[in-house]
């Protein structure tokens, strides 16, 4: 059977964008190898090709390949992957099931990471409805709101509760992961109140350089900037 052409590129739907940060914010600084950031990211882009591969029975893949695929450079992919270890076999390429494998052992997605999302209002549950979240590595295990009830009639997601459940649910569960789509005017605010409950990675949505201690990471997502990026390269 002829297997399906796949893209893996860094521009695919905003969703799965947003799982690659998250991908990004999981990787804590002080107890993985020292990578950049981009590093980081480009993981989570091969990661996504090799899943694809794998999906279409190929069972291994030479570096050229999966670079074009991902939109990089091999001499790039190269050094990315050299950051854990040797990989692949000269002449035979890459293993994709050991390499994907490998991978999604150092983006820590090997097993679900629970996730809660702060601020049920359009994006919030906008974010809520996204399907994606569970085949990547993640659970939305609760969403809180300080008006929960208004906040039911947005999302048809079961778990929305006070903020005053928040200490509660993210113990419980082991969350160290959080959504923040809170307006500008709470972020911080709340952004406090989550690492003190112990989040150490926080995807941010509000437009507001968020004031954090050093181990915890924050990935921030501004639509508006991305559409200006978008809009430099559009000029005629």
């Amino acid at each position: 059977m002829r297997a399906r052409p796949f893209e893996c590129r860094a521009n695919s739907a905003p969703c799965d964008a947003l799982a690659v940060q998250l991908f990004s914010a999981h990787l804590k600084k002080h107890s993985r190898p020292e990578i950049p950031r981009k590093a980081v990211y480009r993981l989570s882009i091969y990661l996504r090709c090799l899943l694809r591969l794998k999906e279409n029975g190929l069972p291994t893949i030479s570096s050229e390949a999966l670079s074009r695929a991902a939109g990089v450079k091999s001499t790039q992919l190269r050094k990315d992957l050299a950051y854990f270890g040797t990989f692949g076999t000269r002449g035979l390429g890459y293993d994709v099931e050991e390499l994907a494998a490998m991978i999604s052992d150092v983006l820590g997605t090997s097993r679900l990471q629970p996730v809660v999302l702060v601020g049920v209002g359009n994006l919030g549950a906008a974010l809520l409805a996204y399907q994606g979240f569970g085949p990547e590595g993640f659970e939305v295990v609760a969403a809180f709101d300080a008006e929960p009830l208004k906040a039911r009639t947005r999302t048809t997601f079961p778990r929305i509760l006070p903020m005053a459940e928040m200490r509660r649910v993210i113990r419980e569960r082991g969350v160290r992961m959080a959504i923040l789509t809170v307006p500008v005017t709470a972020a911080q605010v709340v952004a406090n109140q989550l690492v003190e409950e112990g989040i150490v990675g926080v995807l941010n949505f509000a437009p507001i350089v968020l004031q954090v201690p050093e181990e915890v990471t924050i990935n921030n997502v501004n639509l508006a900037i991305e559409l200006e990026n978008l809009s430099y390269f559009i000029q005629g």
